[in-house]
């Protein structure tokens, strides 16, 4: 089985990186995706491609977390590689399931304006191998 996914989208908000009980620092984020809608099946002339966006949660871990926190800000595009994770949890009684993307790498997309030449900035995954017996808290 295989769960693995690629968004590149603009960040929707400053990330935000908080601790667990633990210790264990986590940054949260939002990707907006945009897509095309397509209109009726008429054919290309009947077809409407308005752009959309998906808005896709992401969480990184760790070291990945930090250098989220530190680098990444509201507007910034980026590439996000990881897997999607479906939790459930019961808030006021009630049953909810939340969707999101675990990070494993991040890439800053676009110029960065400090350095000469315009170079593309990098968030690579901490090479430390991150273990699936983490905390299951519900979201912020």
């Amino acid at each position: 089985m295989l769960n693995k996914i690629v968004l590149i989208g603009n960040l929707t908000r400053d990330p935000e990186l908080r601790q667990t009980p633990k210790g264990i620092p986590v940054a949260r984020f939002t990707v907006a995706v945009r897509r095309a809608v397509r209109g009726n099946s008429e054919g290309a002339e009947g077809r409407s491609d308005a752009p959309t966006a998906d808005f896709i949660p992401v969480v990184a871990w760790r070291r990945l977390a930090e250098i989220c926190g530190e680098f990444l800000r509201k507007g910034k595009q980026v590439a996000v590689e990881g897997r999607i994770q479906v939790r459930s949890y019961v808030q006021e009684g009630e049953n909810k399931t939340f969707t999101e993307v675990v990070a494993d790498n991040v890439q800053m997309l676009g110029r960065r304006l400090d350095a000469p030449g315009g170079d593309i900035g990098v968030v690579q995954r901490d090479e430390v191998p991150v273990s699936d017996n983490l905390p299951q808290e519900a979201p912020f």
